[in-house]
């Protein structure tokens, strides 16, 4: 018999995800059907978005060849039912304090840098970009990582040397770029764009370098459609720009600089949302979401 939820000591919540002590070693992380965008978590929350989450993760995890710190499969029998298909047993890790972030175009916060200085988190990019450029190549354009409600600041590969030492900055840095670089392969194959995605790490008992987290989900990833992809403008997403377009548009009424709860996401916009997840999953992958368990 497979345990309850409550049999866990609940250790956190984020903005998606909850996390519960399974033993000494290892943990339960249970992904939510919440989403979030500009630091906010939103309402209401999007159908089955955390049994996508966890099968773009798990499939990641398989394609990509670097350690990671999934502890058992996602029908582990420590799982209990009622998160059956959006949890994960997890190895318990030492996390670094960045959002380690890729970059192979030009959009988004980093666009916003760009126009303002040239430059993304200090890096001097070529004159001449908009929207959507690809850059002459991928950059690791580090975060740190905010509590809910505070905001993901960008700094510089400097900020990571002072925080971590040189050696431990260059080994994320080069792990970063290896897995983007890896995945936007596998995805360019199936007809999308890897824009950009953010990775976190952790270190394990023996100081190696773990793979942890979410992975190249559509959550921390921007996947675009490669058919119709055109420089210069906006481009239509699997991930949830479709949930910050809408809350920057008319429609919403809310503006970002206000610091207010967003407005309640409209039913067309949920339905939108959990459509682009499961074709982002599918298209990636080959496998059909109603296979995956849980319900």
């Amino acid at each position: 018999m497979r345990p309850q939820l409550n049999d866990y000591k609940h250790l956190a919540s984020g903005k998606v995800r909850d996390i519960y002590e399974v033993d000494d070693a290892t943990l339960l992380m249970v992904v939510s059907d919440r989403i979030s965008a500009y630091d906010f978590a939103l309402e209401p929350a999007i159908p089955d978005k955390g049994r996508v989450l966890t099968a773009t993760s798990m499939f990641f995890f398989d394609a990509i060849d670097f350690p990671n710190h999934l502890a058992g499969p996602i029908d582990d029998p420590r799982i209990p039912e009622e998160v059956l298909g959006r949890a994960i047993i997890v190895h318990k890790l030492e996390m670094l304090p960045f959002e380690c972030v890729a970059r192979g175009f030009l959009t988004g916060s980093g666009l916003k840098e760009y126009q303002a200085s040239g430059t993304v988190c200090g890096i001097a990019l070529p004159d001449g970009l908009g929207e959507a450029s690809r850059l002459p190549e991928p950059i690791f354009t580090p975060a740190t990582k905010a509590e809910q409600g505070d905001h993901d600041e960008n700094v510089s590969f400097e900020v990571v040397v002072d925080k971590l030492g040189a050696e431990r900055a260059q080994q994320l840095k080069d792990a970063t770029l290896q897995i983007y670089s890896a995945a936007a392969h596998l995805a360019e194959d199936k007809g999308i764009i890897l824009a950009d995605t953010k990775f976190e790490f952790g270190l394990d008992a023996d100081g190696t370098l773990v793979l942890a987290d979410e992975v190249l989900t559509p959550d921390s990833s921007r996947y675009w459609p490669a058919d119709g992809f055109e420089e210069g403008r906006v481009q239509p997403s699997f991930d949830k720009q479709y949930v910050r377009n809408w809350l920057t548009s008319d429609a919403s009424g809310w503006d970002p600089a206000s610091e207010t709860q967003p407005p309640h996401l409209p039913a067309d916009v949920v339905a939108a949302t959990r459509a682009r997840y499961i074709e982002a999953y599918e298209r990636l992958s080959g496998a059909s979401f109603s296979n995956w368990p849980g319900a």
